[in-house]
């Protein structure tokens, strides 16, 4: 079988020195839904909150069940956004992303800003390809009025 290869863009990040990410940064498609996922990822927060405060004082069992389904609806999110063949559940160790790291922040939260200027800095290169792209075809125009 003839086998194709062409760059896809895709590039790996490893998470914590364990799991391993892989995405094309640069890909307009992911950028808008990793943004457009944050009123989802919002609604959920105010979900968990709103669950969480409502269950009875000592009822540990209930809020453990809470936190595992944030961390499953928030993984299958986080899926749709980066693919199937992103393992958020392996790449992040097992880690429940409702828990809360040294900084104090939940870990979703650190997730999407470990993430976000990843994206920014893709979607960057993205623009700056774009304009290097037009500006080339602009001299390649000029040219040709030149020798014509």
């Amino acid at each position: 079988m003839n086998q194709l290869n062409i760059d896809t863009g895709v590039e790996e990040y490893r998470v914590n020195g364990r799991g391993v990410l892989r995405f094309n940064p640069a890909d307009p498609n992911l950028y808008h839904r990793f943004f457009a996922a944050a009123p989802q990822l919002d609604a959920l927060d105010r979900e968990l909150t709103q669950k969480a405060a409502a269950l009875p004082e000592n009822d540990s069992a209930q809020g453990l069940a809470l936190l595992a389904e944030y961390d499953a609806r928030i993984k299958a999110l986080l899926t749709g956004i980066f693919g199937p063949e992103n393992d958020f559940d392996r790449a992040l160790d097992g880690v429940n992303l409702a828990g809360v790291g040294a900084n104090g922040k939940r870990v979703v939260q650190n997730l999407l800003e470990a993430l976000t200027p990843v994206l920014q800095a893709g979607a960057q290169r993205r623009l700056q390809a774009q304009a290097d792209a037009a500006a080339a075809a602009a001299d390649a125009a000029r040219a040709a009025r030149g020798q014509a």
